[in-house]
């Protein structure tokens, strides 16, 4: 599998990710030997193998389909790939701090805003740049990272219901099911950041919609020939 970046700067931060990815992988080898139960420990390095793999994921997609990964969104995959594998699961921040699935939950929409990005920049890849009103990628991409948040809420609660996870938060650590607005609080806890954070993006690109190539920058684009 052939791997090309953009620039030096790219390639630099996904040696530099790769590296921690390295990092916590031997953290939680060594934690296998040393700290009890051993078990958990061996679950997260095979986690840690599998997260170092999904690193190469947006080259792999090129191999497969012929469609590029634009810098912009590359750098946001792999920026939540850290904060959410290695930084939250691997080092145990999600444990260490309480919020930590909340500031997933708000950065994992900005990634998605700009996967919308790249979707309708591709399919309107034909189309001069000038003559494609900016609100279409503003509304379009705000609106597809909003419904990915909700089909993650599908997703928790399947799991839940077939599995009894408890992903939706629905219930006390100790089996006792929350009550009214209480279990209700982490779906629409997620759903409100989701939505803050697609914001975000959104926000930004309305500042920057006069460019003639920021919405561009973000398309898929066909492997050069």
């Amino acid at each position: 599998m052939k791997i090309e970046f953009e620039d030096k700067q790219e390639k630099t931060i996904f040696s530099l990710l790769v590296g921690f990815g390295l990092i916590t992988l031997v953290v939680n080898i060594v934690k296998i030997f040393t700290v009890q139960p051993a078990s958990q420990y061996i679950l997260l390095t095979l986690e840690m193998i599998l997260g170092i793999g999904v690193l190469f994921v947006p080259f792999l997609f090129t191999k497969l389909t012929g469609l590029v990964f634009p810098k912009m969104v590359r750098l946001y995959y792999w920026f939540f790939l850290w904060i959410a594998v290695f930084l939250g699961t691997g080092l145990r921040l999600i444990i260490v701090i309480p919020f930590w699935d909340k500031i997933l939950h708000t950065v994992s929409p900005i990634l998605l805003v700009a996967v919308g990005y790249a979707f309708i920049g591709y399919y309107l890849r034909d189309i001069d740049y000038t003559k494609i009103s900016p609100w279409l990628f503003i509304i379009m991409g705000f609106a597809f990272a909003g419904l990915c948040g909700v089909f993650w809420e599908f997703w928790e609660f399947i799991c839940d219901s077939l599995g009894d996870m408890n992903l939706q938060r629905y219930m006390s650590e100790s089996g006792v099911p929350y009550v009214g607005r209480a279990a209700l609080m982490d779906t629409m806890g997620d759903l409100f950041t989701n939505t803050l954070g697609a914001l975000v993006l959104t926000i930004y690109s309305f500042t920057q919609r006069h460019k003639p190539d920021y919405f561009k920058n973000y398309a898929f684009r066909k492997v050069k020939k």
